[in-house]
């Protein structure tokens, strides 16, 4: 009995050691280690979220600038001029113009020009002229240009000359609304420049 006894005693031993030993290994279980895991990755997303909110540094290290670029805000300024382009256009032609304006400065004549059209007259030996579209350009006189003027700008029917200033003084006189039924045949030099100005015959 007593030999029983002793291994009932020494079998209930065995098992409460196993049973703590059990209760110790489960102690730091498998569980806390997916916890720190997302605790880990949570606080790296928030650390991402206001990184990638900053804005990007430029190549050279320097903050990145909100100010236009230089190409965006620079102007580009016109190559050349109206006048210019058209003095270039007409060198060396003939042209059937309206003259809008004329001046003198710089002891030089400066024409306001626009083309225009001209058509014979279906009762007279005379000219009827069809206004241009568009601005006007001013073109400028050969010191030497010749000046033809006829009826109504000149005094006769058949075409005289006349000194620049006085055909400038001529024109200017009348009102715009009388200079819109006047045509000009003009002939230009290879600097763009008039050599020729004559008025045409309107009845």
């Amino acid at each position: 009995m007593r030999v029983a006894h002793r291994r009932t005693t020494a079998v209930r031993r065995l098992t409460a050691v196993t049973l703590g030993l059990l209760a110790l290994t489960g102690c730091g279980g498998p569980d806390d280690g997916p916890d720190d895991r997302q605790d880990a990755t949570a606080k790296a997303t928030a650390t991402a979220s206001v990184t990638s909110a900053a804005p990007t540094p430029a190549p050279d290290g320097t903050a990145p600038s909100t100010a236009p670029s230089a190409s965006a805000s620079s102007a580009t300024a016109p190559s050349a001029s109206a006048a210019g382009a058209n003095a270039a256009r007409w060198a060396g032609t003939k042209q059937f113009v309206q003259i809008d304006d004329a001046r003198t400065a710089g002891g030089r004549t400066y024409l306001s020009v626009r083309p225009a059209e001209k058509k014979p007259h279906p009762r007279f030996e005379a000219w009827v002229i069809v206004p241009g579209e568009g601005p006007y350009t001013e073109v400028s006189m050969a010191e030497d240009a010749q000046v033809l003027l006829s009826v109504p700008l000149g005094d006769a029917k058949h075409p005289a000359a006349y000194a620049q200033d006085e055909f400038v003084g001529r024109l200017t006189a009348r009102p715009s609304s009388d200079r819109a039924l006047l045509g000009f045949d003009l002939s230009f030099d290879g600097q763009g420049r008039v050599t020729r100005v004559q008025s045409l015959y309107t009845p």
